[in-house]
């Protein structure tokens, strides 16, 4: 399902991906289980196609809630391949894995630590986490950001004024764990960009 989301005079598009049906229009059995490297494959690819339809920058909701069984494999396809092939300046994509579970957390965050890789998932009703790799700082002011919701341009430089947090926004925005509206300059959480 595409749609826009609008800040001020910034449209962000917005893809939201239930892997299921992806799994059941692209693979005829094992609807909900992920648990080979083609399956894997065939969904990334899938959801790699809707991307490039979208105008960047682009907001990518990847929902798990319904997959029963995601092996390392498929973890590494779905999760990790889709992060390193539209993270790029040609895909300016976002990603916040949604429904994601206790038996999920192992393979991906196995398959993010192997990469070098974070990524925002929602981990219970409205409680989102930055897993994978990170530095303490990284993590401290993701943190700072998520319960802020929003921190509007005037106050990055107070939010950044400890030692070394500018190198760690810096890596928050290079990786596309939180937003900056290239209009206005505000940061905001990804979870926020979800509400709006």
């Amino acid at each position: 399902m595409r749609h826009g989301r609008r800040f001020g005079d910034l449209e962000l598009s917005a893809l939201a991906v239930d892997v299921r049906e992806l799994l059941e229009r692209s693979v005829t059995s094992l609807r909900s289980h992920l648990v080979t490297r083609p399956t894997g494959r065939a969904v990334r690819i899938a959801i790699e196609r809707q991307l490039d339809m979208l105008v960047a920058p682009a907001l990518s909701l990847v929902d798990l809630s319904s997959v029963a069984i995601l092996d390392y494999s498929c973890a590494d396809e779905v999760v990790a391949k889709l992060l390193l092939r539209k993270r790029g300046p040609a895909g300016s994509a976002f990603f916040v894995l949604m429904g994601v579970k206790a038996h999920h957390r192992d393979p991906i965050e196995a398959v993010l630590e192997r990469h070098a890789l974070a990524v925002v998932a929602e981990t219970g009703p409205g409680r989102y986490n930055m897993i994978g790799v990170g530095s303490d700082g990284e993590r401290t002011l993701w943190s700072r950001v998520e319960r802020s919701g929003c921190v509007r341009a005037g106050k990055v430089a107070e939010l950044v004024a400890a030692r070394g947090q500018r190198r760690d926004l810096d890596a928050l925005l290079t990786r596309r764990l939180v937003f900056r509206n290239p209009a206005s300059g505000d940061l905001h959480a990804l979870s926020t960009l979800l509400r709006t």
